[in-house]
């Protein structure tokens, strides 16, 4: 409840408003990207469930915040990833400001940074968190194959 001016009145409209469950929760969210097209999709508050909950798509999501050491050193990695990972069209590699944007699944649980979760399509409630490895090229890509439940590409051969 966010009122201008607080009376009886308001605070009354607001109580029948919840009972009739007609309220839509106040979502912390930074605007929504005009353009979101580059390798690494930008998610926000308000297009938390319309990217990472989207049944058609795996996705790999990191929670990051734009003050912390270990996000920033990731983000070149994490760009590389999404530039190998572009051409996949069940996949998307996505991240979020987590301290300016409310996650609004509760299966996605940010405890620190940055935090890595992979969705796969037919498990959006059931996420599969990124830990114990380092947090390079290969072990990010790893963990994607091995999670993936579709990939058109084939391994690199070098």
């Amino acid at each position: 409840m966010e009122p201008e001016e607080f009376d009886s009145d308001v605070l009354r409209q607001f109580v029948q408003a919840f009972k009739k469950g007609k309220l839509k929760p106040i979502v912390k969210s930074q605007p929504v990207p005009k353009n979101n097209k580059g390798p690494v999709k930008v998610v926000v508050g308000k297009t938390f469930d319309t990217i990472v909950m989207d049944p058609k798509n795996d996705v790999l999501i990191e929670f990051y915040a734009p003050w912390c050491g270990h996000c920033k050193k990731l983000e070149p990695v994490y760009n590389e990833l999404g530039k190998k990972y572009k051409n996949e069209k069940n996949l998307v590699i996505a991240k979020m400001d987590a301290t300016a944007n409310d996650v609004t699944n509760d299966h996605y649980k940010v405890e620190g940074f940055p935090t890595i979760y992979f969705a796969p399509k037919n498990k959006k409630n059931n996420p599969i968190k990124f830990e114990g490895g380092d947090r390079d090229l290969e072990h990010l890509s790893k963990f994607i194959e091995e999670h993936a439940t579709k990939l058109s590409r084939t391994k690199e051969e070098l």
